[in-house]
């Protein structure tokens, strides 16, 4: 079995989501720039990342925050999301179950798949971290998604872009493969994947399937 992240594996989506956050985060009164989101944020639960703005400002955000977030953040995704480079390739060679695994509402991992015509390869195998008790950096999706999916964790190989996504894998006792080849990658991401538990890291989807073929012995 295959899990993949969505955000920043699948689809190039980070660079437009925290500017999106960032955005409404201003209008209601906290300075967050999408660097900061970025830093502090990648791979966890929207959710979380609220609740920890509002413990670490000392007040609440607007009622109505989350479903303008939301709102905002499918908008911009149907008129500029992009799959990452060459993955629809790397989908297409890949054989075997595959399933998506992400920290997203199930309503933005199914836009962000649909939009770029990735749907396809996973539906309706998609599972969100909303419906765990604890979000990345706990292992509760991974060990979810196996159960779900029937495999054990440890026949499991992981595809993760964020050092919580990794370490959350990795706690499940499944193999992580890095990726860090999106737009927002900076240049220690590599390093952070690796020290966070990814096996290895790679920057290009189409060294996926040798990859892969090499962890399992193939």
């Amino acid at each position: 079995m295959i899990i993949f992240d969505c955000n920043g594996v699948l689809v190039d989506s980070e660079r437009i989501a925290t500017a999106v956050a960032s955005e409404e985060l201003m209008q209601a009164g906290f300075g967050l720039t999408p660097e900061v989101i970025a830093h502090y944020f990648t791979g966890r639960r929207p959710t979380d990342m609220y609740q920890a703005i509002e413990q670490a400002a000392g007040r609440n955000l607007p009622a109505d925050f989350i479903g303008r977030v939301t709102a905002a953040t499918l908008r911009r995704f149907r008129q500029e999301l992009r799959a990452t480079s060459h993955v629809a390739t790397a989908l297409s060679w890949l054989r075997g179950p595959k399933c998506v695994a992400s920290s997203s509402p199930i309503d933005r991992i199914r836009t962000s798949l649909d939009t770029t015509d990735l749907l396809r390869f996973f539906d309706p195998y998609l599972f969100s971290a909303s419906d765990v008790r604890n979000g990345k950096p706990a292992p509760d999706l991974f060990i979810y998604v196996a159960q779900k999916m029937s495999v054990e964790p440890r026949d499991c190989i992981v595809v993760e872009d964020s050092p919580v996504g990794v370490a959350a894998a990795n706690a499940a006792g499944m193999t992580v493969v890095g990726f860090a080849g999106g737009s927002h990658a900076q240049g220690k991401l590599a390093g952070q994947l690796t020290s966070a538990g990814a096996r290895t890291v790679i920057a290009d989807m189409r060294l996926l399937k040798g990859t892969i073929s090499a962890l399992r012995g193939w």
